[in-house]
């Protein structure tokens, strides 16, 4: 093992960090150090008598001295107590003294360790209830735990193989069965793969994997949101296919869910809509710490989050996205909003939702050309920002989105939490879409949204071009890429696309009324090579008029 730094491991109780923990150490020849038993050690009392008679307080300032101590020394095995490293403080202590790994376990695993045990002093103010104190404190202790960039779901681990992943970890490699970088949670089907986005606003998590949907009760728990009405805002298609399985499995974790759908189609994506669920959430009795839970794709999402933002003046909104396009775009950055006939999406907030659910098994029911358009996000976000993801999608398309589908997330996770608000960075996430929202509008919205985009980046790929930007084999690779996952990249490549030819100039007006724009200047966002884009001023209407033409023909 490399260098004589420590070896730090954290997490909740439960997690296994002791008994790894002198697993570890024993199998490193290094001196293992518990840090509850060097606080008793130097208080002369255990760690409940500490809160008894001193208090917690008292107990995290002695806690925050012994990480001081043991950061002193090196080659150590540290166990670190369930709280320790919730203290900002005390992790970059003992960051900067080796390698900090975070254990976690599911709620259930978490009790079942520590069923026997008695001498948990934050348990014991729910006694008769461990299980809820469990997740209640893992949600306060979420945003912490989730900040460290190394983690071991422990929950169906033997002791030996959470030291063989431990080593994995310290040693900078990477096995066939190594660990997710994120937290595990709880799910249906096992444990699901958490993401976290952060913003100024606080941060909020992704939990993603099989089984996802039906973890909804679990999610709402960890936010503080027990025993509450939800609203389920769906489509009627969607709530036949989903609904009723996501109401039991509410109901079964004490919650007391609505169902309210609007009309399928970005036709219905406006206020007239809104106006109408507000009176039915009103009707309903849908109070402020009532959520609004949107079940679909889209059009569902951004008319649910708006609702979500404005009801009441803001109420808790949960995303449950059930189309592909939803899960690798509308599912992060807290955009939402609805159409006016001028143009998609000028009325809208931004408006953090409480919670995201990506369950890959909801796209089983999705029609094979939706699931086909909602590839054209998955291939710009491996255009923006993973290589990796991009060879996959241009060598094994047809490999299971569970594969896949957290990388795809993540680039759009990198960029919002980059740039929250889209004031810089975050505009780069609109590669094509100035051309293809034109492309929807003059179209009636006939055209799917996915398809459009992957027509648009191939109309911001050939202005990349025309503009001596880009260079023609990286924009061959683009195009290669979107053939390969049975992308159109002309408007006749798409099956219900009506007869634009000759109306570039259409096109080009449509595009006046964009968001983008910056007072009467148009943007675009253009391409340098693969995860290398910006954002320019209008270019002129002559090349983008050449764009139109090139995917028109």
């Amino acid at each position: 093992m490399p260098g004589h730094g420590n070896i730090i491991l954290t997490g909740f109780m439960g997690t296994g960090k002791t008994t790894a923990g002198k697993a570890l150490a024993a199998r490193l020849d290094r001196r293992f150090q518990d840090m509850d038993d060097l606080i008793e050690e130097g208080a002369g009392l255990t760690v409940p008598e500490i809160f008894t008679i001193h208090g917690e307080t008292r107990f995290r300032d002695i806690e925050s001295q012994v990480c001081r101590d043991v950061a002193a020394q090196s080659d150590l095995v540290v166990a670190t107590g369930g709280g320790a490293l919730v203290d900002p403080e005390n992790h970059r202590v003992l960051a900067e003294s080796g390698t900090v790994i975070c254990l976690s376990a599911t709620p259930e695993q978490i009790l079942e360790r520590i069923r026997n045990e008695t001498h948990r002093p934050l348990l014991d103010l729910a006694p008769d209830n461990r299980l809820e104190r469990i997740r209640a404190l893992l949600a306060e202790r979420e945003e912490r735990y989730g900040s460290i960039p190394l983690q071991i779901d422990t929950t169906d681990l033997t002791v030996d193989r959470i030291v063989d992943r431990i080593l994995t970890l310290v040693s900078g490699g990477t096995e066939a069965e190594a660990p997710s970088p994120h937290p595990a949670v709880p799910g249906a089907n096992g444990s699901l793969q958490r993401l976290t986005v952060r913003s100024p606003d606080g941060s909020y998590p992704i939990w993603t994997g099989s089984g996802a949907l039906s973890a909804t009760g679990n999610l709402l728990r960890a936010r503080g949101l027990k025993g509450v009405n939800v609203a389920i805002l769906t489509n009627p298609d969607v709530e036949a296919l989903h609904g009723a399985g996501l109401v039991d499995a509410l109901r079964e974790d004490g919650f007391d869910p609505r169902v309210f759908t609007m009309p399928e189609g970005e036709q219905h994506k406006t206020l007239e809509t809104v106006r109408g669920l507000y009176s039915d959430l009103l009707a309903a009795g849908m109070d402020r710490r009532s959520p609004v839970l949107a079940l679909g794709g889209g059009v569902v999402t951004d008319t649910a989050g708006f609702v979500a933002a404005t009801y009441l003046r803001g109420v808790p909104y949960v995303v449950a996205p059930t189309t592909l396009l939803a899960m690798v775009d509308s599912s992060v950055g807290a955009k939402c909003g609805v159409d006016l006939p001028e143009g998609k999406n000028l009325i809208g907030a931004f408006k953090q939702p409480v919670g995201v659910l990506l369950d890959p098994d909801l796209l089983d029911t999705l029609p094979p050309a939706e699931l086909r358009a909602g590839m054209a996000e998955v291939a710009k976000h491996a255009i923006l920002g993973n290589e990796n993801l991009f060879e996959i999608l241009m060598h094994a398309p047809a490999s299971p989105a569970a594969d896949w589908l957290a990388a795809a997330v993540q680039v759009k996770i990198d960029v919002v939490e980059e740039d929250p608000l889209e004031q810089g960075r975050r505009a780069i996430l609109n590669f094509g879409h100035t051309f293809a929202h034109a492309l929807e509008q003059v179209s009636q919205y006939t055209i799917r949204h996915g398809e459009a985009v992957a027509v648009g980046m191939m109309a911001a790929t050939h202005l990349s071009v025309q503009a001596g930007l880009c260079s023609s084999p990286t924009a061959q690779r683009i195009r290669s890429l979107l053939t390969g996952l049975g992308l159109p990249v002309r408007v006749r490549d798409i099956d219900a696309a009506p007869d634009l030819s000759g109306r570039a100039g259409d096109l080009l007006a449509a595009m006046g009324t964009d968001k983008k724009r910056q007072g009467a200047v148009l943007r675009f966002v253009v391409i340098e090579d693969l995860q290398q884009l910006t954002v320019i001023p209008n270019p002129g209407d002559e090349l983008v008029l050449a764009a139109w033409e090139h995917i028109l023909t």
